[in-house]
């Protein structure tokens, strides 16, 4: 798929990641929205599935603030991230991603006893494969994206296939 139309921009990822010592699944995105970033927080745009998914796997209600979101996936387990530290993107286009810097996933693995990883789409998961999986030495499940762009996959689609690796 080509590149959109539009201008670069050199934009380093702008928040933390989510973890503490006892998370044991990390879910990697591949590099926060337009919406995100704004929000500084994951899943920012209101039309992303995450949230509604990972609530529905986990047997909890939608979170409506940023506490609640990492209350959430602490309580289970779960940590948080992206894959991309910076990059040259246009707009929120991950077909766009170039010159990127991956994520010091140093940071979460010694810290965190990272048993399994799960990559929000094909974009993450390539990218893990490439800049973040020789690191960890840990193979990443790829799941179909939470994006609204992804739709072919219905939320209740998503929620089943999501909750074989987070449920």
């Amino acid at each position: 798929m080509p590149a959109p139309r539009g201008a670069y921009q050199h934009i380093d990822h702008g928040f933390e990641p989510v973890f503490d010592e006892r998370s044991r699944v990390l879910v990697l995105g591949s590099f926060p929205s337009v919406l995100s970033r704004a929000n500084d927080f994951y899943y920012g745009n209101p039309q992303n599935r995450f949230w509604r998914v990972a609530a529905a796997c986990l047997g909890e209600p939608v979170p409506a603030t940023i506490a609640e979101k990492r209350r959430m996936l602490l309580a289970h387990g779960i940590a948080l991230w992206d894959v991309i530290a910076s990059c040259d993107i246009v707009g929120s286009s991950d077909a766009s991603i170039r010159n990127v810097r991956p994520a010091d996933i140093g940071r979460v693995t010694g810290v965190a006893p990272i048993e399994r990883v799960v990559c929000n789409g094909a974009a993450s998961g390539r990218l893990y494969r490439r800049h973040l999986e020789p690191v960890t030495g840990l193979p990443a499940t790829v799941l179909p994206s939470t994006s609204p762009a992804n739709a072919a996959w219905s939320l209740d689609r998503l929620i089943g296939r999501w909750s074989q690796e987070l449920g």
